[in-house]
């Protein structure tokens, strides 16, 4: 058995940014050399969130709104009060959602649906520099 991590980094805009990362992570895996175990994902922050879907732009686009109906940019927020900074919805969504996926590893692919792929959604007001820590276990 063997553990590997690495790393992918990814620029965004914000807003309910909805990236793509199915060939990174699929890259990735090929590296690891791994045919069976599993991939986890995590994204360190409290501002983003990981998530499987069929990323095709009406999902995407319904997506953004289901969020935006469960935690409205334009609420109430005490975090927002505290520190200033006009994100307080961010930290909301990125907590209904998670920061971390865990895939089983099959025979060297991952056992995502034909129409399911990794993505990343940064809920922050303003572009970041996402990291994403791939740990890659099995043999």
């Amino acid at each position: 058995m063997s553990v590997q991590n690495q790393q992918i980094f990814v620029q965004s805009t914000g807003r309910t940014d909805i990236i793509d990362l199915t060939e990174q992570v699929s890259g990735a895996l090929r590296d690891s050399f791994v045919q069976n175990g599993a991939v986890t994902l995590f994204i360190p922050g409290s501002t983003a969130a990981l998530t499987t879907i069929e990323f095709e732009s009406g999902v995407v686009k319904d997506l953004k709104k289901a969020i935006d109906r469960i935690a409205p940019e334009n609420m109430y927020y005490e975090h927002n009060e505290r520190w200033g900074d006009g994100n307080g919805y961010s930290h909301v969504r990125a907590a209904l959602i998670g920061p971390s996926l865990h895939i089983p590893v099959v025979e060297g692919k991952m056992t995502l649906g034909t129409w399911q792929q990794i993505v990343l959604l940064d809920f922050d007001n303003r572009p970041r520099e996402r990291r994403i820590v791939i740990q890659i276990s099995g043999e």
